[in-house]
């Protein structure tokens, strides 16, 4: 998470200059986190299989995650382990352009702390981080339960969305945990917003 914020902190300015733009725009703020964390999802993809794996009633207590892959390598093979990836980039991808995208719109518009006042400058860190994350993790939503669906049922997306408008008439599917995907997700986004943000400031890292 944190190399998607990072990795979209210097990647920016790269895709601004290539662009030729003066002012940063919605497609020079989006192409970096879109990169980042299209790439860190696929690479993660089979640790969250297992971990899902482990969350199943089903499963036999005290196993790891380790085991876990074994299990879906022998039952589905290797493309078992990234079962769940399209919905998983759908999910996450978004989340994280989305949060990027207003973090960045709001360093724009919000009003600059004064030099040497490091308790305002905190506090507007803390502003965007916050908006930026709840603002990822309920748009995104809807594709958080497409994913959960397809992990426990094992089908495609389109067939899962199906089933999902079958139980859930009218899209009421779509804010299904959504208050809990505000603590889940929201909030360590937040605070990965916040501390890489720190974390660019130092000296060693932003010159």
């Amino acid at each position: 998470m944190c190399s998607s914020f990072y990795g979209s902190e210097i990647g920016r300015p790269v895709v601004q200059e290539l662009l030729g733009e003066k002012e940063p725009s919605i497609v020079s703020m989006a192409i970096p986190p879109l990169v980042m964390s299209t790439f860190v999802q696929i690479i993660n993809q089979p640790l969250v299989r297992g971990s899902i794996q482990l969350q199943d009633p089903r499963s036999p207590p005290g196993r790891t995650v380790m085991q876990a892959l074994q299990t879906i390598f022998k039952e589905r093979g290797i493309s078992g382990l990234w079962h769940g990836t399209s919905a998983g980039i759908l999910k996450t991808v978004p989340k994280y352009c989305v949060a990027v995208v207003i973090k960045d719109t709001l360093e724009r518009r919000l009003p600059r702390p004064r030099p040497g006042d490091e308790v305002t400058s905190l506090c507007r860190s803390a502003v965007k981080a916050c908006t930026a994350a709840t603002a990822g993790a309920i748009l995104t939503n809807p594709l958080d339960v497409i994913r959960n669906e397809m992990f426990k049922t094992n089908l495609p997306m389109l067939p899962t969305i199906a089933v999902l408008n079958k139980n859930y008439p009218k899209f009421s599917w779509f804010m299904r945990g959504a208050e809990k995907n505000l603590i889940a997700v929201a909030v360590p986004v937040a605070c990965t917003i916040f501390f890489t943000e720190q974390l660019a400031r130092l000296p060693f890292l932003s010159s």
